[in-house]
């Protein structure tokens, strides 16, 4: 089990509150020991006490030894007998504390202290007792009266009240605790998973799709052909082109890359081809092309589909023969170089429309990579989110480790994610930054559109009109058809969160026709 990290609990929304409310109903304080007694997630200096006199015993040592005897003998004496928890007199300061075990696997890792009350709500007469004490241990009269007056005795009614909130203090530590072991040991399990997947620099996910896709870039590793990838805006169709040259023989020549649509031709074919000394007003020098810059190494052309019919021409000269000319010069240069084409546009549809040329679009397409949009995989985004979430830690590394919880990846599920990966990477940056302080990302901080599409498709499929049997069957086909994309068509898997057998989520694909092969269609 991993080790609690005690410095979080300060700030927890919900922990945070608990206290608050502990320190207004009955001016009561919290700290946190581990299972040997000692106090944890504690700076003196910068805590505040409801409580000046608890607070003033919390930061000196003698007080500290003394507590975590207290707690250390109360543990012991839990675990024989059992109860839920104890509250003692604390010998050295007069009053009562409450020690509330966390329990995590049957496991005693700690307890939860609450302290600055007397159990006897007939307990006045200590008050007497607790001055004597106080000023024996040097607290100052001021001090010794503005604490005295802070401390009540809890009837039978408040204590049991006091007691339920000092165990949800407990049991939400145990919950954030298991969260985050959770989320470590599912990075773990996605590092052993996919292994040597992650030098395709950071491409993440264990779908179908993207198993499918790795396993396409391990056979092209050896191969120098021309690759089209295909995929829309936002899929990381640029880390493809990325992880294709830097596991190729190449690897160690220069990786270029220029966006086709960023230039008007003259300027593209400046900036592809080179231009020498003069050859148009403000060509002050002779400079290289990005092409002769690419020697030996691979040319990432983005968005091929946006160049004109004319620069069209110029690339097909350099992929069949690898030649070109400078703008303004004479001679032909010859250029080694692979290129990677990516576009986000049906090349297929505009060479029959005319747009594009055919003898280029099947230069292009020797090997063409389709990229799923992350709709098509959304089993990867829990991946996804905690991939980015570790790359702000690193960012920000003194900012608490935060995790998203269950409500919110729920309204990630349910959004459509028309800008894909990159855009489920700014709204989980956008999330961090508005978390402030509180470790736990809720959904109610997601941007309006994730939140209004996920009330959407609550009701997605129901019909207003007509039979509610067929109402019903709309509603489960749909509800079908996105599970079997969403989690890879894993039946099983998908008749588990369904709640019904595999033969029967079956009888329900064949009776709706939604196999693979049809949906495919």
């Amino acid at each position: 089990m991993s080790m609690i990290n005690w410095d979080e609990f300060e700030h927890i929304h919900v922990i945070k509150k608990l206290k608050q409310i502990l320190n207004s109903w009955w001016n009561i304080d919290v700290i946190f020991t581990d299972e040997r007694g000692q106090i944890k997630g504690f700076d003196g200096g910068r805590q505040s006490f409801c409580n000046p006199a608890v607070g003033f015993f919390c930061t000196k040592e003698s007080a500290q030894t003394s507590i975590g005897e207290l707690v250390t003998k109360t543990i012991d004496d839990l675990r024989v007998s059992q109860n839920r928890y104890a509250l003692k007199k604390w010998d050295l300061t007069g009053f009562d504390v409450g020690v509330f075990p966390i329990m995590i696997e049957n496991d005693m890792v700690g307890t939860v202290v609450a302290m600055g009350f007397l159990k006897d709500p007939n307990d006045s007469a200590r008050l007497s007792e607790i001055r004597e004490r106080w000023a024996a241990f040097g607290l100052s009269g001021d001090m010794i009266e503005k604490g005295l007056g802070r401390i009540k005795c809890l009837s039978d009614h408040d204590r049991t009240h006091f007691c339920e909130l000092c165990e949800l203090v407990s049991q939400e530590i145990v919950t954030l605790h298991l969260e985050i072991s959770s989320r470590e040991n599912r990075i773990q399990e996605l590092n052993k998973e996919l292994g040597n997947r992650f030098k395709y620099d950071n491409m993440i996910g264990k779908s179908k799709p993207m198993q499918s896709l790795y396993a396409l870039l391990d056979k092209i590793k050896g191969a120098d052909s021309t690759v089209m990838v295909q995929g829309e805006n936002g899929t990381g169709k640029e880390l493809i082109a990325k992880s294709i040259h830097y596991n190729s023989s190449r690897h160690d020549k220069p990786f270029v890359i220029q966006n086709c649509s960023a230039f008007n031709d003259n300027l593209l074919e400046s900036e592809l081809f080179g231009h020498t000394k003069g050859s148009f007003t403000g060509a002050l020098k002779d400079k290289k092309g990005l092409f002769e810059i690419a020697d030996k190494g691979t040319f990432f052309l983005d968005e091929i589909g946006d160049t004109s019919p004319q620069m069209q021409v110029k690339l097909l000269r350099v992929l069949q023969e690898g030649t070109f000319t400078p703008v303004g010069a004479t001679e032909i240069r010859k250029v080694d170089v692979r290129i990677v084409a990516a576009t986000n546009r049906n090349l297929k549809e505009m060479v029959e429309q005319g747009t594009f040329r055919e003898d280029l679009y099947y230069r292009l397409n020797v090997i063409n990579i389709r990229v799923p949009p992350l709709r098509e995989r959304k089993e990867d985004i829990p991946y996804l989110v905690d991939f980015f979430l570790a790359k702000l830690h690193e960012v920000h590394p003194n900012t608490a480790k935060k995790v998203l919880t269950k409500r919110a990846l729920e309204k990630l599920y349910d959004y459509a994610w028309p800008g894909n990966v990159r855009e489920l990477q700014n709204e989980i940056e956008r999330l961090f930054v508005l978390s402030g302080d509180e470790t736990k990302l809720m959904a109610e901080h997601l941007s309006g559109k994730i939140l209004e599409s996920s009330e959407k498709t609550k009701v997605q499929g129901a019909r207003l009109q007509g039979k509610l049997k067929d109402a019903l069957e709309d509603l489960e086909r749909d509800m079908i058809r996105e599970g079997l994309r969403r989690t890879g068509w894993n039946k099983s898997k998908l008749a588990k969160e369904l709640g019904i057998s595999r033969a029967g989520l079956i009888m329900k694909v064949e009776k709706y026709g939604l196999d693979k092969r049809k949906l495919a269609r």
